[in-house]
């Protein structure tokens, strides 16, 4: 893995919120790739349960200040970062007072997803992709975990497909098992078509619920990794179809040199 670069875009990263499936892999695939003398980026949303204080987040001017466009409305962007303890790794949060500040993540205290999900995911992809472009750091891999960041796929392959910065770079969709109720806001095609993405690229969100957010996710990248022993069989299916390079799931302890094979020889070879 010697200096190759390795973004991971994340819905949720430990330490900074609590442990799951997600937040794990999310925090030791950039691990093992920094001990492996690669290099890493981590960028996830600054919900507003995250303490601040507590994890030193600081605002990085240089990179604040841009205005992202969402649904015809300009949302300023704002990075925050922080270094996660005796890790040496960096992490970016994108933030944004409309979309981040209450003290949730998803859902409100009902257990009910938030109305405004949709455009909080548009952002987070944009503002992720925005960023990485400011800092001029071009990815060998972009690597999504998380529901949250599956529009990401979407908008680099066709929002940002002249980028010459991304122009070599391969993503990859790690599915999980652990998805959420119902459907995001009704109106997501409509704000994603907003940003002139061909209506036929986008399909996957007439019903836009967990199944098809992954399903879009993957149908933009180019490989996939499980990410849990069992997954819907509707994402299995169209991942089989789909005939993408695909890692099945790996134990904790036998992880790390399976997911440095299939970065090297699956997706980069």
């Amino acid at each position: 893995m010697k200096d190759k670069r390795i973004l991971y875009v994340a819905s949720e990263l430990m330490p900074y919120l609590p442990e799951t499936e997600v937040s794990s892999m999310a925090f030791e695939s950039p691990k093992m790739v920094n001990g492996k003398g690669g290099q890493t980026r981590i960028f996830m949303p600054r919900f507003g349960n995250i303490n601040e204080r507590r994890h030193q987040l600081h605002e990085v001017i240089r990179l604040s200040g841009m205005n992202l466009v969402v649904n015809d409305f300009d949302m300023p962007l704002i990075i925050k970062v922080a270094s996660i303890p005796k890790e040496r790794m960096q992490v970016y949060f994108i933030d944004n007072e409309e979309y981040f500040k209450r003290k949730a993540t998803v859902t409100d205290k009902d257990g009910k997803l938030f109305k405004d999900n949709d455009e909080r995911a548009i952002f987070f992809a944009k503002g992720v992709i925005e960023t990485v472009k400011k800092l001029n750091w071009a990815p060998d891999i972009i690597h999504v975990h998380g529901w949250m960041a599956a529009l990401l796929p979407l908008y680099l392959k066709n929002y940002y497909s002249n980028e010459p910065l991304f122009k070599e770079t391969k993503i990859i969709t790690s599915v999980y098992g652990n998805g959420f109720e119902g459907t995001l806001n009704n109106d997501i095609k409509k704000k994603v078509l907003f940003d002139e993405i061909a209506e036929e690229k986008l399909s996957l969100l007439e019903e836009a619920n967990f199944d098809n957010l992954m399903k879009l996710s993957v149908e933009n990248s180019d490989a996939v990794i499980m990410g849990t022993p069992t997954i819907s069989s509707e994402i299995e299916k169209f991942i089989d179809a789909k005939k993408v390079p695909t890692l099945a799931y790996k134990y904790p302890e036998e992880f790390s040199s399976a997911y440095e094979d299939f970065y090297l020889n699956e997706v980069l070879s």
